[in-house]
């Protein structure tokens, strides 16, 4: 992994845990495509849609006063020029997690004027905690 993704990938994650719509949606490529998988319901969206359930998370976050634990679980380079990285995600509300996470399959690419951007992402919403840290890539 070359410095200019890990160095993009960590501001990435910094605006994610700052809740900061501003910053995320500037992460984000115009073309990006999604799928969310949540009790065996597929949805598929776009960048707008993107944003809004961006927007919607940052608020509940924000307003319950909670956290974000997002854990790095592989980062996988697909291409010379794209980087698919997975991601657990859950609220922390009080000190406490939740019982459930998101587990994030986010493919990254560089664009036209050579900045990386999230190009894809694959969802699997409300995984049991305990099978998260179970996960092991070998």
């Amino acid at each position: 992994m070359d410095n200019q993704f890990r160095k993009f990938l960590d501001t990435f994650l910094d605006a994610w845990r700052s809740s900061s719509l501003t910053e995320i949606s500037d992460l984000i490529s115009n073309n990006y495509k999604g799928r969310e998988i949540t009790g065996g319901e597929i949805v598929d969206f776009e960048f707008d849609e993107s944003i809004l359930g961006w927007e919607q998370g940052f608020k509940f976050v924000k307003e319950n006063n909670a956290q974000w634990e997002l854990n790095e679980i592989s980062i996988i380079p697909l291409r010379a020029d794209e980087m698919l990285v997975i991601i657990s995600a859950t609220i922390l509300m009080q000190g406490e997690g939740l019982n459930t996470a998101n587990l994030f399959f986010q493919t990254f690419k560089k664009d036209s004027s050579k900045d990386w951007k999230l190009i894809r992402s694959y969802i699997e919403a409300g995984i049991p905690i305990e099978n998260i840290k179970r996960m092991q890539f070998n």
